[in-house]
């Protein structure tokens, strides 16, 4: 089931990365300079990064040497074997809390990337997982967030804890720590304001948000959670880079990654900023939000291209 939502979310890459493959793969079963180069290209357009698809190949360049078959359709198999080996390298589970003490979620990004939405997701995940959870509504600077959480909150029965329009986040940040300790929470999620990665006051008031909820939960947050639309491809390196330095990422929730041929920006996000993907959003249903699985993901993107007869067929 997970496989087949991974699948059809990737859809467009997939389709962008299959027809590729496949002309490139029908045309010679030998193995040649044009034909690295072609794989290259396509990897290159689907944003796995310049960087990323020189390491990539050489590395497949590698395990293919010691490997007794030599064609075409090795150097494909090598490469899907290589991309699962670098995306295992991350761990791309949610941290706990070590302590007898709610596990805190800070879910941070810019405007317009699927936050708010992917709280209320990541709520649905956790309630399923019978894991009890209370909500913070610290994007204080727009009326309209807070109502949008409120209704989420309603629609998935978890607690949501709000002051006034306008107010300080930290304050909402901090009374959310102190409900979610009093009542033996396990997870507190707060969803902050979207913010532009070059606005510093923004970007200061997310640092107050984590030394307030300290004082309440040493450890907190557990997972600060950055959302990326993955419509915007490489556009979001800037943005992944700015908020990590100010805040440490510990991982990227990529959103609307059924809308995109870019998917290989998942590779280039890990190889760029050591930081792993732990969900992809792959539709808009409250279950379209799904844990990000290295294996799932590969297999997903090479799903179409390996159950096709088309290799089989080239090598009868």
């Amino acid at each position: 089931m997970v496989l087949k939502k991974i699948a059809e979310g990737l859809k467009k890459t997939r389709a962008s990365l299959s027809h590729s493959f496949k002309s490139i793969f029908s045309s010679t079963s030998a193995i040649s300079d044009s034909l690295y180069e072609d794989i290259e290209e396509i990897l290159i357009q689907a944003d796995v990064g310049m960087e990323s698809v020189t390491e990539l190949m050489q590395s497949s360049e590698q395990r293919l040497s010691r490997k007794e078959k030599k064609d075409a359709a090795s150097v494909y198999e090598t490469l899907r074997t290589e991309l699962h080996t670098e995306l295992s390298k991350l761990n791309h589970s949610l941290h706990t809390s070590n302590a007898s003490l709610p596990t805190v979620i800070l879910v941070v990004g810019v405007n317009g990337t699927g936050k708010t939405t992917s709280v209320a997701k990541l709520v649905n995940i956790l309630r399923a997982n019978r894991k009890s959870v209370i909500l913070a509504a610290c994007d204080t600077f727009r009326g309209a967030a807070i109502d949008q959480l409120e209704i989420w909150a309603q629609r998935t029965d978890t607690p949501l804890i709000k002051h006034l329009h306008g107010s300080d986040a930290a304050a909402v940040a901090y009374d959310a720590a102190q409900a979610a300790v009093a009542r033996k929470i396990d997870y507190l999620i707060i969803d902050t304001a979207g913010r532009l990665h070059t606005n510093k006051n923004l970007m200061a008031e997310l640092q107050k948000v984590i030394r307030v909820i300290r004082t309440v939960i040493p450890e907190a947050p557990h997972e600060i959670l950055m959302t990326i639309d993955a419509i915007t491809g490489q556009n979001a390196l800037p943005q992944i880079k700015t908020f990590n330095d100010a805040l440490h990422l510990s991982g990227i929730i990529l959103t609307k990654l059924d809308g995109t041929a870019k998917g290989g920006i998942v590779i280039r996000i890990q190889k760029e900023f050591h930081i792993p993907v732990k969900f992809v959003g792959v539709g808009e249903k409250m279950d379209d939000l799904l844990p990000f699985n290295p294996k799932e993901f590969v297999n997903a993107l090479f799903f179409l291209f390996f159950n096709s007869s088309l290799l089989l067929a080239h090598h009868e």
